[in-house]
């Protein structure tokens, strides 16, 4: 167990605050640590006396977490705004827990101020209790608690009659109505601890209510820490190395994420850290995987069970992907059973039955979902399940719920609504770019492209400096989980493999190569050394054979097909003055391109190029002597360059790196997916480039 929580609650700002705004500081310090609570668990909500927007009386608002938020982030707008009254007037419409499902079809009529935000399945714990301040979280040592063989004997023990005990049900407007009678059974109550699911508990300030959140957690953990420690019966596998771990990783991601991938493409995560490694190495995984999760918001992620998959010390992923066909095959069988077994005939359908989360002894825990975000949220769940099993097993054993119950989450219409409402896939959503030269103009412009299409990516450079710059600037805009950095340095195999490690770790597969790594130099042929020529050629030639290489291999093990886009030059079709190595070079890219083509079309793979010219802003070849030299070659002032080639085009306009985004997006994308071999020109015209 973690140790104490400390209090992030800081009076001064909170000086002037509304009650709402003291409810979104005080939900965003509790979901800001995952020891209270998981991302996307837990309610908070506060009852607020408003004027009436239509009458302009004085009424109270129920202000609590709207449906598929989280309450770290959320804001004002996260929050559904219901007329108290008409919510606890709904009792009277109430026929009983097998009818309990019609009561959120209601919620819409009872919304203030014609809030859109989608009330939650939970609005009913917070309105029926009478405290104004009404916190719902999803600790791991309660959880732990609320999980044992013996949790409501532990319950009183741990709080001395203070919090009460609720028998497992699922969340719901009765849930709501039997918390309310425990509270009136014994008005001194606290909180609620929830059989399998977590705690409730109230005041009636937002700061007390905060506080009384630390003071239940902090005691469920100072009792789980008395309890002897049992590292899960000790290590079964020994963990292998950092290194080690992620080579195997990388060596086994492509035909993994190509067999989860049968029904949609996935995205991976890794999480190897000590506590994970203890758990999936230790004697009683075996066991406690088996019985899986328990707390409902995890295995709405997770799925109810991971796949454990049984490895030694000297196991190589090779021997692994031999097994992998009869494991998966095992998982889905059973995972089908289970649907079969307890759904109903108005159960939603079965789901993709490949497992989100697996257990690898000795490597890590490695998740696969629909996008990075909900493979390290699966990860993430995860962790507070071994969490939860730590503290159970200390004292009467951890238990799960009855396949039945779990089903009846997983597959509850009610959330199969909540799915409905997400909004739709990008069209690159599911899809993995590796982009080099990622920290130049073009390739900061294509991964930026990319992203916005819903795609992650990892970007490659030599530019150490640029590349941090780049990736935090992308970062900011798109989030952490999509955009990871490597520095690389393209003519190196050794480097040109490491990236290619790199995303397979962290993203657990490849779908986009976009080659854009690049250099210029300009010299007469009889000016050009054999150190220049060499150098195009290392950069421009060799560099896009070891990643076009290395993606072309991925790709192929994976089995989904794959786009590489190589980003070549005007120069590659035209010759130019006093740049012989350059062009030579360029030409070279092309024609692997085509090469790549014609291997890559019987395994799905497409290859086409871009030819650009003329891209001065922000393109970092243009920050060393090329501006130069090619001012000079032309007979004008580095100024007057720009100008030149806007002039000297047939549709006399500037070429941006934004524009050569644009043709990396559409043949990385579904819309050219009968495209192959092609080369498409982003020159604003130039007719000594026009393909022949």
């Amino acid at each position: 167990m973690s140790g104490r929580i400390e209090s992030r609650w800081v009076d001064a700002e909170t000086v002037g605050l509304s009650e709402e705004q003291l409810l979104i500081y005080r939900s965003q310090r509790l979901g800001s640590d995952l020891r209270i609570t998981n991302y996307g668990g837990g309610n908070t909500s506060a009852k607020v006396r408003m004027a009436d927007p239509l009458t302009g009386e004085r009424v109270e608002v129920l202000w609590v977490k709207g449906s598929g938020g989280d309450i770290a982030s959320a804001g004002l707008d996260g929050y559904a705004t219901l007329y108290l009254d008409k919510v606890l007037a709904l009792e009277r419409r109430y026929r009983g827990r097998e009818h309990e499902d019609e009561i959120p079809g209601l919620y819409p009529h009872c919304t203030f101020n014609l809030n859109p935000r989608a009330a939650s399945i939970d609005t009913p714990l917070h309105a029926f209790v009478p405290f104004r301040h009404v916190d719902h979280m999803h600790p791991d040592a309660v959880i732990a608690i609320a999980t044992a063989a013996d949790g409501e004997a532990v319950t009183r023990e741990v709080w001395g009659g203070r919090v009460g005990w609720i028998g497992w049900q699922r969340p719901g407007f009765d849930l709501g109505l039997k918390i309310r009678a425990a509270l009136r059974a014994n008005p001194q109550l606290e909180g609620c601890v929830l059989q399998n699911h977590g705690l409730i508990h109230w005041a009636d300030s937002s700061k007390a209510c905060y506080e009384r959140a630390l003071a239940l957690v902090n005691a469920a953990i100072a009792w789980l820490e008395r309890k002897p420690a049992h590292l899960f019966g000790g290590p079964k596998v020994s963990a292998r190395t950092h290194e080690e771990r992620r080579a195997f990783v990388a060596a086994l991601a492509p035909e993994l994420r190509g067999r989860l991938s049968r029904q949609q493409r996935k995205v991976g995560h890794l999480d190897d850290s000590r506590e994970v490694l203890d758990f999936v190495s230790s004697q009683w995984c075996e066991r406690l995987a088996a019985i899986g999760t328990s707390c409902p918001d995890h295995f709405l992620r997770t799925k109810i069970w991971p796949l454990r998959v049984e490895l030694d010390a000297t196991t190589t992923p090779q021997q692994l992907v031999a097994r992998l066909d009869p494991l998966l095959d095992g998982y889905v069988a059973k995972y089908r059973a289970y649907w079969e077994a307890c759904r109903k005939p108005d159960s939603p359908a079965l789901r993709d039955p490949f497992p989100v989360v697996l257990m690898l002894p000795g490597i890590g825990m490695v998740s696969y979902a629909k996008d990075k975000a909900f493979a390290r949220q699966a990860s993430e769940f995860w962790v507070n399940a071994i969490h939860v099993m730590d503290g159970a097993e200390r004292f009467g054993g951890y238990r799960g719920l009855p396949d039945a119950e779990a089903f009846s989450i997983e597959y509850w219409l009610l959330e199969e609504a909540k799915l409905k409402r997400l909004p739709p896939e990008r069209p690159l959503s599911r899809r993995i770019a590796l982009i080099t030269g990622g920290a130049g103009g073009i390739g900061k412009a294509s991964a930026r492209r990319l992203l916005q299409e819903g795609a992650v990516a990892l970007l490659a450079d030599v530019d150490a400096a640029a590349l941090d710059a780049a990736v935090a600037e992308l970062a900011k805009e798109f989030g952490r989980d999509a955009v990871r950095a490597v520095v690389a340095d393209v003519r190196d195999e050794a480097s040109v493999n490491a990236a290619v490690e790199r995303v397979l770790v962290e993203y657990g597969g490849l779908d986009l190569a976009v080659l854009c790594a690049g250099l210029a130099s300009a010299a007469p042929v009889e000016e050009t050394t054999l150190e220049l020529w060499r150098k195009n050629l290392d950069v421009l030639a060799t560099g896009y054979f070891l990643f076009g290489r290395e993606a072309f291999r991925v790709m192929k093990r994976q089995g989904l097909g794959g786009s590489i886009v190589v980003i070549a030059s005007k120069n590659a079709l035209a010759a130019s003055p006093n740049a012989s190595a350059y062009c030579t070079a360029k030409a070279a890219e092309l024609h692997l391109a085509r090469c790549l083509a014609l291997e890559g079309a019987a395994h799905g793979i497409r290859v086409n190029t871009v030819n650009p010219d003329a891209v001065l802003r922000g393109s970092k070849i243009w920050q060393g002597s090329w501006r130069t030299e090619r001012a000079a070659a032309y007979g004008v002032g580095e100024q007057e360059l720009e100008e030149l080639y806007r002039k000297r085009s047939l549709l006399q306009q500037n070429v941006y790196p934004e524009d050569v985004a644009e043709a990396v997006a559409w043949f990385a994308g579904e819309k050219s997916a009968k495209s192959t071999g092609n080369l498409l020109n982003v020159d604003a015209g130039n007719k000594e480039a026009f393909p022949r």
